[in-house]
């Protein structure tokens, strides 16, 4: 017998475990680049380009075994637009920030602490989080979901790319993170306040939300 295939026999997971696991490895990497890209050893002015780059290549790699939510406003999106079961939802957003929380441990030990990020005041924070969480749940939504766009070879650059505009055009404002890993991350480094949390929490709810409403009045069901 091939040892190859007798190896994947062996450690063959069942299908939550491959999802999970590859939610838990595409939130890792993408945190830890947002980390240390944003660091002051980083990646300077070019940083929004490598996080968008990282989320685009965990993208590609993972869409189809986990749909590469990498993100618990993208995968409340799902839930709502009913493309992830009600029961997968809450393990996917748990190995999600706890993926993130592991990045941002990593990224201390690595760099050491993150400057404190100078940002806006608390309502603006929340208006422009909340837009590019929504707009990054509505791309992912309407990318990867409807039959019209299946099978399409831009759904990976589209997503990253929507954090690249994103963290180009308010990441001085909020620090742009879109996403609440991403945000829990931040707040364990250093870089974003843990008194701010709750706005990307906030955010998260809303623009996953309302990124489901969007895309359910977009593509309405055919009528019976």
């Amino acid at each position: 017998m091939d040892p190859a295939h007798s190896l994947v026999k062996l450690v063959s997971p069942s299908l939550l475990g491959r999802q999970l696991t590859v939610e838990f490895i595409g939130t890792f990497v993408l945190v830890l680049t947002v980390g240390l890209a944003t660091s002051s050893k980083g990646a300077g002015d070019l940083a929004p380009l490598a996080i968008g780059s990282a989320l685009m290549v965990m993208v590609f790699a993972g869409g189809h075994i986990s749909g590469a939510h990498y993100n618990p406003a993208v995968s409340l999106a799902m839930l709502l637009a009913g493309k992830l079961r009600p029961r997968n939802a809450a393990p996917y957003v748990i190995t999600q920030l706890a993926a993130g929380a592991l990045a941002a441990l990593l990224v201390r030990a690595l760099v050491g602490p993150a400057t404190p990020a100078l940002l806006g005041s608390d309502w603006k924070i929340l208006v422009v989080e909340l837009i590019f969480t929504l707009a990054l749940a509505y791309v992912v939504l309407n990318v990867t979901v409807p039959q019209a766009t299946e099978g399409n070879s831009f759904y990976g650059l589209a997503i990253g790319f929507t954090v690249v505009t994103g963290a180009f055009a308010v990441g001085g404002i909020s620090g742009g993170a879109f996403n609440l890993a991403v945000a829990l991350g931040g707040s364990i480094t250093g870089a974003l306040a843990w008194s701010h949390l709750w706005i990307y929490v906030l955010a998260s709810l809303l623009g996953g939300g309302t990124a489901a409403i969007l895309y359910a009045y977009l593509h309405p069901l055919p009528a019976e």
